[in-house]
């Protein structure tokens, strides 16, 4: 059942990512590529809600004979996933917002150059400073999976 957990959203990704391509060479309208894309990440999120659930209520107990000690059921401590969650978001939004900046940079950059050739050290920093973005979130998100 866990392999199944695990391969079922990748096909799920892979067909939809494959369908995508394949209408846009098509000549398709893009919207539906779009379309299916958020119809397949809508399944692929319904299936990994909703499998670990129906496993766990199919599953039939090993040891029927209820605990006669207290001390078995330990304090569920969420912190370490919230610490990954936390350092999950910082690198992709991170990596988003570097992207972003550097989408904006470059461009303007190699028309500089392309106008005055001796403007590239300055249009390079602007790029530079673009990918500095990405580079500090991996930097806080190494911070943050120290302190998980």
């Amino acid at each position: 059942m866990n392999t199944l957990l695990i391969i079922l959203p990748v096909v799920f990704l892979a067909v939809s990512v494959y369908l995508a391509v394949r209408a846009v060479k098509k000549g398709q309208k893009r919207q539906r590529a779009v379309a299916m894309q958020m119809l397949s990440f809508l399944a692929v999120c319904v299936l990994t809600f909703s499998a670990p659930m129906l496993a766990s209520a199919t599953e039939v107990p090993e040891d029927t004979a209820p605990a006669t000690t207290t001390s078995e059921t330990a304090p569920v401590d969420n912190s370490k996933g919230l610490g990954l969650l936390a350092a999950a978001l910082v690198t992709g939004l991170a990596g988003i917002g570097g992207g972003i900046a550097v989408a904006a940079a470059a461009p303007a950059a190699i028309g500089a150059t392309s106008e005055d050739p001796k403007a590239f050290g300055k249009s390079l920093i602007f790029v530079a400073l673009g990918e500095g973005i990405a580079l500090y979130g991996l930097l806080i998100s190494i911070l943050i999976l120290n302190k998980v």
